[in-house]
């Protein structure tokens, strides 16, 4: 039996639903859900007490099971003589106080403010199937008869798929009218997040439009966004970003369906944000490994990355978390990465607030009661505390963190805001600055500066563990200094290095510490970057070590310019990355590879050890310390 229209527009038309519901008879049709599925939002907006208007009631149960419940003043109105008749027989004797009325909802012969509550489940999706003139023009109608017959204060609860062109005509009458707009999420049961073929791959939505007194030559609109049941609805500045809000949700509800069927996504990575702030506050990737042979308990997994630890190649990269996944012996695994500025308050309240929202990334087939195991590196979920954060003119946002290893040591990261997954300079405290003396210093601080004082800490050079270099590509750099001729001799004659890219100036820091006859030049393009490795990093110049504010491709060529005049190197480091996602080599940037600028590093070079020493790689985890001892033929 095919009840399907021929077209949307057979939506509107009475014809259509008379056979509707001659052809389906007395069994009962749900839009969008059953009463179980809809309770926490009717209840949460309609008082038992309340009278309430049902419009395109249909053969639906749902007002039916709200009288069962205490909701005993009811009446619905169908357009269908045929519904209306079938729905007064079965109602009659067990729901005496229940109204059923045919009646056109464009045209509603009710008084003036007869209702505080109008219930709407699917009827405007019915209604509005395109945005034609006329289609518009009859949505009109019916939206002001639902104002007319609402008393001030009163709702219009609408339950809808929320599509675009729906959710616009909604909330731009209401808004208008200077009505309180709410689109409030309807929330899956468990059952439902682990079906295989869920019944839609969009969301559930209840508008609720609050009738205000109108208020002469006020403008205010309010709109609002619940996303669960219980949660605080959080107030948007527009409609716009409303309709932004809700296409969000509803991406994330399809991927959430293709998830389940196992569509192959490549990569799937969300953010999860602060229901409050609207801030990222988990980042999730999503890990299938299709070798590993189901059994009972082996379905899925969530896996908290500790503070700090996201950076890393296990947890931050593609390859490094089908390894973790394939290791941890799940189908579906799913990483989580804690967010800089956010709380967190231990490992059992991360797992109470993701709990519910991860159990809709779940696998297809995974039992309904399953317990899903939350794992961690060490069971907690690491130390994080930013010292610092600032806006760079050329390498925009950026934060100075530290951080506690693996092995219980604490490090201190330079992150770029626009790449936060990869640290950009990294130094290693000194072991008995631990975070509980450094607290007391800084609460001792406060306790003697003035009210105007920076939040730096005193003395930071002091708290650097100079000695250590953290980035593997520096250790490669400085063993690289072997390639001189006289090795052996590097501790007691001159020795003259440029440092192209300071960082946090660990890399000539290192060196001016450890050779003492070294003289050194770094160039940095980005003045800040001068100052946080002043104030965080220990850096400081001397009559031995300058550091020269310019970019280094111009640096380098007017030096190559200099005639007789010009320096003369023994090494030259690059330590550079390019700021640049798309141009796929990121260590150096490709101007620092092109013949005619290496022919202006071998014009600085001095002859009797003309070499090079420089960070390249094809991706900017792929690090590769590389010692030029022979040059191209056409740079020769």
């Amino acid at each position: 039996m095919n009840l399907l229209p021929k077209s949307s527009k057979e939506f509107g038309s009475v014809d259509y639903w008379e056979k509707f519901f001659q052809q389906r008879g007395k069994k009962a049709f749900e839009w969008y859900g059953t009463y179980l599925e809809l309770c926490g939002v009717l209840h949460k907006y309609i008082k038992p007490r309340e009278k309430v208007l049902v419009i395109g009631c249909g053969n639906s149960e749902l007002s039916e099971q709200l009288y069962d419940v205490g909701y005993r003043d009811i009446v619905n109105i169908d357009i269908s003589e045929v519904v209306i008749k079938q729905m007064k027989e079965c109602n009659a004797t067990r729901r005496p106080q229940m109204r059923f009325l045919k009646m056109d909802m464009t045209q509603m012969e009710f008084p003036d403010a007869s209702f505080q509550v109008v219930l709407d489940k699917g009827t405007l999706d019915a209604v509005l199937t395109d945005e034609e003139e006329k289609t518009l023009q009859q949505v009109d109608r019916m939206l002001a008869e639902v104002g007319r017959v609402l008393q001030v204060g009163g709702r219009y609860l609408c339950i809808s798929l929320a599509q675009a062109h729906i959710l616009k005509k909604a909330v731009g009458h209401f808004s208008r009218e200077g009505w309180m707009v709410r689109v409030h999420q309807v929330a899956n049961s468990q059952d439902q997040v682990l079906e295989a073929e869920p019944q839609f791959s969009l969301p559930v939505f209840a508008f609720i439009m609050t009738k205000f007194r109108p208020v002469p030559g006020s403008a205010l609109q309010i709109f609002e966004l619940c996303a669960q049941e219980q949660g605080k609805p959080v107030r948007l500045e527009s409609a716009e970003r409303l309709a932004e809000a809700v296409r969000e949700r509803q991406q994330y509800a399809w991927l959430c369906s293709q998830l389940r069927r196992k569509a192959k996504l490549g990569s799937v990575s969300l953010d999860l944000c602060d229901g409050d702030t609207g801030e990222p506050r988990y980042t999730l990737h999503v890990v299938d490994s299709p070798t590993v042979k189901p059994s009972r308990d082996n379905h899925f997994a969530i896996f908290i990355i500790p503070q700090g630890r996201e950076t890393e190649w296990l947890f931050g990269m593609d390859e490094g978390r089908k390894q973790l996944a394939a290791s941890a012996g799940f189908r579906r695994l799913i990483t989580v990465a804690l967010h800089r500025g956010q709380q967190y308050e231990s490992m059992d309240h991360i797992q109470a607030e993701l709990s519910a929202r991860v159990m809709e990334l779940a696998p297809a087939g995974m039992p309904a009661q399953q317990q899903v195991p939350f794992l961690s590196v060490g069971g907690d979920i690491g130390v994080r505390t930013v010292q610092h954060q600032d806006c760079s003119a050329l390498s925009g946002n950026y934060v100075i963190e530290d951080v506690q290893g693996d092995d219980k040591r604490y490090f201190r990261r330079l992150i770029f805001l626009s790449n936060r997954n990869v640290v950009q300079s990294e130094a290693r405290l000194l072991k008995d600055v631990s975070y509980k003396a450094q607290k007391k210093r800084k609460k001792d601080r406060k306790k003697q500066r003035p009210a105007d004082a920076e939040d730096f800490p005193a003395a930071p050079g002091q708290s650097i563990d100079k000695s250590y270099l953290c980035c593997e590509h520096h250790k490669a750099m400085i063993a690289g200094l072997a390639l001189l001729r006289n090795p052996e001799l590097l501790l007691e004659i001159p020795l003259a290095l440029l440092v192209v890219g300071l960082g946090g100036g660990s890399l000539p820091l290192f060196v001016h510490d450890h050779f003492p006859k070294s003289c050194i030049d770094a160039v940095e393009i980005d003045p800040s970057m001068l100052e946080v490795a002043t104030q965080w990093f220990g850096f400081s110049q001397s009559d031995r070590m300058k550091v020269h504010i310019a970019d280094g491709l111009d640096y380098i060529a007017s030096l190559a310019g200099g005639g007789e005049a010009r320096p003369c190197y023994d090494v030259i480091m690059f330590d550079v990355d390019s700021k640049d996602p798309t141009l796929g080599m990121s260590c150096p940037p490709p101007a620092f590879v092109e013949q005619s600028f290496l022919q202006n590093v071998k014009s600085i070079l001095t002859p009797e050890d003309s070499r090079s020493v420089f960070q390249t790689g094809v991706k900017w985890r792929d690090q590769l310390t590389i010692a030029l001892t022979s040059w191209p033929q056409e740079i020769l």
